[in-house]
């Protein structure tokens, strides 16, 4: 749950819960209009003379699969000293399907952090129109530290297990330590495995990245696509390299400004009204598990929480065989972020209640990237922590997370209590970022198209027009609607509007609504 997460939307079994979905069809009369005075295979100069070989650098791609094709991009481990270590950052190309009107290429990132781009990226004709993917070749990248991009490790899986266990919601001293030696056993491990790395996966460093991987490219300008903590990424990007803007989409926005405790403060809300517009239609279908008002709904799921916390049901799951209040929490989470699993989540809190704990453990799995049974797909429980703490660092005292659990829990009572304590391992962190949250105007830049949902669980709208404001040079798109994120989720005003800007480079009017 923290920018955490997400996007998180099935692809046709490529990508385990990434924010993208099935889109309606598009349209395929666009015709492409190329970037003024784009020349294929053109790179710009590197920033600085120091980067010159990593900017130089040619990909050697080679098939991997499904249409796809693989590369390693060499980057700098530190920006501050290149050539003293190198690492490599996995990249994934789904090319155009008109070779001769391409465009250039379109980089992906479906959020966390701690989502795979490349995972992404192969699901290329779900996750664009098909317009799109006619005249891009769709390139999604691991950003470093994550997936196959000299990935963090901080635990073992069976310690993970147990990290995720521990209850969220401490109700007095004892478990409020016990909360705070588990933050404290997950830096010291990520400070153990992950080594120099830890200290060098923030979201510039990704940033930079970037860049690196434009010029491999071969495009002068970068057009992207960034999905809730890629907004984060995106608008980075924007602000560090303004005139290398090509078309930009950050849908579900997370402001770089934005503090931890803001950021709990705006999920909370956030998955607040996300719960009730969930209940609302439970109860609007009849027959709700849940009682027969909205207000009843919500007590019921608080009261359900706070059974399992003392007494857990069974998971079904041999090596997490309770399902706790944490658990129960991740797998509520999960479907809300797509109102396509609401009937699921319905079902799963029946089953709860007649003691059956099973169903809603298996989407707190695809929350956490777990196998039922033990072990992990992905290292994003892990690595969005190494990201976040980095970006956002928060305070090793106590007291401060105990007086905003009682006032998020004053707005958000479902969920601000576990929103409150979530950044208490970044107190903790062994290593600091060297940039604190600050406003990005990305002067100079081309348009930029900016997306919020009204009712988005994990990126609230709010985000989305604060981002907005501080952008120099962007259109706001709004879809009213639920679930996380707008592109591709079933609206063709959205869809068309997003389709027409990549192709075309048409910026949709400021303030459209859908």
């Amino acid at each position: 749950m923290t920018t955490s997460r997400r996007p998180r939307r099935r692809v046709a079994g490529a990508v385990a819960a990434l924010a993208v979905a099935v889109l309606t069809a598009a349209c395929t009369s666009l015709q492409p209009v190329p970037f003024p005075g784009a020349t294929a295979g053109a790179v710009s100069a590197a920033p600085r003379p120091d980067l010159g070989r990593y900017y130089s650098q040619r990909l050697r791609w080679s098939g991997c699969g499904e249409g796809a094709e693989c590369a390693t991009l060499t980057v700098p481990l530190d920006y501050a000293r290149p050539g003293s270590r190198d690492i490599g950052i996995a990249v994934l190309r789904i090319k155009a399907r008109n070779q001769q009107q391409r465009i250039g290429s379109l980089v992906v990132n479906p959020g966390g952090p701690g989502g795979s781009g490349t995972a992404y990226a192969r699901a290329a004709d779900q996750i664009v129109g098909a317009s799109v993917r006619d005249y891009f070749d769709v390139v999604g990248f691991d950003p470093r530290g994550v997936g196959a991009s000299a990935p963090v490790d901080c635990l073992s899986d069976s310690q993970l297990d147990r990290f995720l266990s521990v209850d969220p919601t401490p109700d007095n001293g004892p478990e409020e330590q016990q909360l705070r030696d588990a933050g404290t056993a997950l830096a010291t491990g990520c400070r153990a495995r992950t080594g120099e790395l830890l200290g060098h996966v923030s979201t510039p460093d990704a940033a930079r990245d970037m860049d690196v991987l434009r010029a491999a490219l071969g495009d002068l300008r970068l057009s992207y696509l960034g999905k809730s903590y890629g907004t984060f990424l995106g608008a980075t990007y924007a602000d560090l390299f303004p005139r290398r803007v090509g078309r930009f989409v950050l849908d579900g926005v997370v402001p770089p400004d934005l503090t931890s405790a803001e950021m709990a403060q705006g999920q909370a809300r956030g998955f607040e009204l996300a719960t009730r517009s969930y209940v609302q239609r439970c109860v609007e279908q009849g027959g709700c598990p849940l009682g027969e008002t909205v207000d009843a709904g919500l007590a019921w799921i608080r009261g359900f929480l706070s059974r399992v916390d003392s007494r857990p049901l069974p998971s079904g799951d041999r090596a997490v065989p309770q399902l706790d209040e944490a658990w129960a929490s991740y797998g509520i989470a999960q479907a809300l972020y797509d109102q396509g699993s609401w009937d699921r989540l319905t079902e799963a809190l029946r089953a709860g209640a007649a003691g059956d704990g099973s169903p809603l453990m298996r989407l707190a799995d695809d929350y956490a990237r777990r196998r039922p049974g033990g072990g992990y797909t992905s290292n994003i429980m892990e690595s969005m922590y190494a990201v976040n703490c980095l970006d956002r660092p928060d305070s090793p005292d106590l007291a401060t997370y105990r007086a905003r659990a009682r006032r998020l829990s004053a707005v958000a009572p479902t969920w601000g209590e576990l929103l409150a304590w979530g950044s208490l391992p970044c107190g903790q962190w062994p290593v600091r970022g060297g940039t604190p949250p600050h406003k990005v105007t990305a002067a100079g830049s081309a348009p930029i198209v900016v997306l919020g949902t009204t009712r988005d669980p994990a990126t609230i709208y709010e985000w989305a027009r604060r981002l907005r404001a501080q952008l120099a040079n962007a259109a706001l798109v709004t879809l009213d609607g639920d679930g996380h994120t707008a592109y591709g989720r079933g609206s063709g005003c959205v869809d068309d509007a997003i389709d027409t800007y990549y192709v075309t480079g048409q910026t949709p009017k400021d303030g459209l609504t859908c």
